[in-house]
């Protein structure tokens, strides 16, 4: 959904830097692409992790970049992660987490992965306004086509993160002309596929009343020194303590 993958990499490693020899999970990350981009550009070990996209087929994109050495292709289950407690100082999730993280347990879940002081990061599309202050039409035509992401990113993905005991909010801000790159992505698959941009993709959604409001949303957070994880039976039993 919207524009090209390295393009939501280097602006979230704008705001969550990363060090070589760093362990990072690539959570959601489809063809691996952000994985290799990661593993070249900063030198850190990647695992890039998705349900649906072979690991066979990321391993002969990761062999042809020239980084097997560094990025590894698994198939996991957002929910159901096969890692031990910190074993990771950075995650990262580009254009992916509004799929499985929106329950507002779930970064609870996540954050046992991080090392204490590792940061968690994502890319979304979402609104720069809170869905509250849409006027009563706005609302209509969103819930007819929600955007599956976190709402405003001052308001709404900080709000939604800052309710995890053991985490601390770094960065929630909408992306500097996200929505005029999303517009000329989805302009330029218009002139690729010959298919009226209006009509078709996120045309209808981005030229709707609502869609002026949308855009780009980078959030980071920080899981903070001195807390102990518990854990208890069941799917988001999970807790920071």
């Amino acid at each position: 959904m919207g524009p090209s993958v390295l393009w939501f990499t280097e602006a979230l490693t704008q705001v969550l830097p990363l060090e070589p020899g760093m362990r990072v999970l690539d959570l959601g990350c489809g063809s691996a692409i952000s994985s290799i981009f990661l593993a070249r550009e900063f030198g850190v070990q990647v695992w890039a992790a998705d349900l649906w996209i072979d690991p066979s087929s990321n391993q002969s994109r990761i062999d042809e970049a020239g980084v097997s050495d560094r990025v590894f292709p698994i198939e996991a289950e957002a929910h159901t992660l096969p890692f031990a407690r910190a074993s990771f100082d950075a995650i990262v999730s580009i254009d992916a987490y509004h799929y499985f993280g929106t329950d507002v347990r779930y970064l609870s879940y996540l954050a046992q992965f991080l090392q204490p002081g590792g940061q968690v990061g994502i890319v979304v599309p979402g609104n720069a306004i809170d869905p509250d202050d849409l006027s009563p039409r706005c609302r209509r035509a969103r819930r007819s086509r929600p955007t599956t992401s976190p709402s405003a990113a001052r308001r709404g993905g900080a709000r939604h993160w800052s309710r995890t005991t053991g985490v601390e909010v770094t960065h929630a801000e909408m992306i500097e002309g996200g929505r005029d790159l999303w517009l000329q992505h989805a302009r330029a698959n218009e002139a690729w596929d010959g298919l009226p941009f209006a009509e078709t993709g996120d045309g209808p959604l981005l030229l709707s009343e609502h869609g002026e409001h949308l855009g780009l949303v980078r959030v980071v957070a920080r899981r903070t020194e001195g807390h102990t994880l518990r854990f208890g039976p069941g799917r988001y039993a999970t807790r920071l303590a």
